[in-house]
């Protein structure tokens, strides 16, 4: 049996058809875009960056304009939190306890600067206490950063309802999408947030490549200083072929694809829980169509992860930035579980080159390293 990657939530296989669009980048169109006004070389560098500007921005609702390239998820986040604090004299943020690091550390950064910031409770599902929401949102409530759907459980939040109420006392609204894009639906103006941030090496995309949605308007402040690059709005020569791999990332995330991904993800659910004494994390309905998450009981999450890939099968405890912690998952731990039910918890996050096949050798398997493993553990309440 060849390895069975199910660990897509941290990164993808880039698509053939997405790496034979970025050569050419590499190989003979190498001018940057800033030299447009230079040679030939620089005109045709921008031309590439602005064709997979608009196809990205076009797709998410947003003008061309609107859109800064970045390195990935991390920078957008940071730069939407920080860059806004740069431009006000609000001192205020509310974040969600199940943010992803590079949210929850930018607010910290901004805590140690003089912010006054507040972390917003989750259910059990993961989603968040809207009536918290508005008893925290005040008139010195600068940002409210929500993400869309969370990249360890799953679990999607009600931006549209959460922009509505931050509105109500003026504050602005980001959202973390660098897993919702490609998978979901996401429409700027329907959701009416300020900020979005997407990334591209979740979607069988290249690594290194992200952006930041800034609605026209938004008082967002440079963050990376340098050039006049991205409107004047970040500094640094752009990567052509990663905004060009991006793009094409994107066209191929179509509705049939994402469809076929759900019904494994289902599929393999169904099978999962089958497993006596396992658990779902995360809302049942409301997720991320390629994600599920569950907690074994009466084991450790990082022992199933060292048998299974043993057998050839990657899954992660945790998420990937997370995994080389030996404390609990925070996102598990916001959402009211016991230290143990965290820490036996696994994701399997599919992608576009998992097969139905695959995923009845990793249940056999699953179940296998399971039994064998609560065999030995001192606290199996099955025996």
């Amino acid at each position: 049996m060849e390895y069975i990657y199910l660990d897509n939530g941290a990164s993808t296989r880039i698509d053939p058809q997405v790496l034979n669009v970025m050569i050419p980048y590499f190989e003979e169109i190498y001018g940057v875009a800033s030299s447009q006004f230079s040679h030939q070389p620089g005109i045709k560098a921008r031309d590439a960056l602005e064709e997979a500007r608009n196809t990205i921005a076009s797709g998410i609702g947003a003008k061309p304009e609107e859109l800064i390239f970045t390195s990935g998820g991390t920078e957008s986040n940071n730069f939407a939190l920080k860059g806004m604090a740069l431009t006000t004299n609000r001192g205020h943020l509310i974040v969600s306890k199940v943010e992803h690091r590079s949210v929850l550390y930018s607010a910290r950064t901004l805590e140690s600067m003089g912010f006054k910031v507040d972390y917003l409770d989750v259910d059990s599902y993961g989603q968040i206490d809207m009536d918290k929401l508005k008893d925290l949102v005040t008139k010195n409530t600068l940002l409210v950063s929500i993400q869309h759907s969370n990249h360890e459980i799953g679990t999607l939040q009600p931006i549209e309802e959460i922009v509505k109420i931050a509105r109500e006392r003026g504050a602005f609204v980001h959202t973390d999408a660098a897993y919702s894009f490609g998978w979901l639906p996401i429409d700027v103006e329907r959701l009416g947030v300020d900020l979005l941030t997407i990334t591209g090496h979740k979607i069988h995309g290249p690594k290194g490549i992200g952006g930041l949605y800034d609605r026209k308007g938004t008082p967002i402040k440079k963050w990376i200083d340098g050039g006049f690059n991205e409107f004047d709005k970040r500094g640094g020569t752009e990567n052509i072929p990663g905004a060009v791999g991006m793009a094409r990332a994107f066209e191929l995330m179509t509705d049939t694809e994402i469809e076929r991904v759900r019904s494994l993800r289902d599929y393999l659910k169904k099978k999962v829980l089958s497993i006596p004494s396992s658990h779902l994390n995360g809302h049942p309905e409301k997720r991320h169509p390629a994600n599920l998450n569950v907690t074994f009981d009466y084991i450790e999450g990082e022992s199933v992860v060292l048998h299974l890939d043993m057998r050839n099968i990657g899954v992660i405890t945790g998420s990937a930035c997370f995994s080389r912690s030996l404390e609990p998952s925070h996102i598990l731990m916001a959402t009211g579980v016991s230290h143990e039910h965290a820490h036996g918890s696994i994701r399997f996050s599919l992608g576009r080159f998992n097969k139905r096949e695959e995923l009845d050798y990793v249940y056999e398997e699953l179940k296998k390293v399971i039994e064998n493993l609560r065999k030995l553990s001192p606290i199996n309440k099955e025996e």
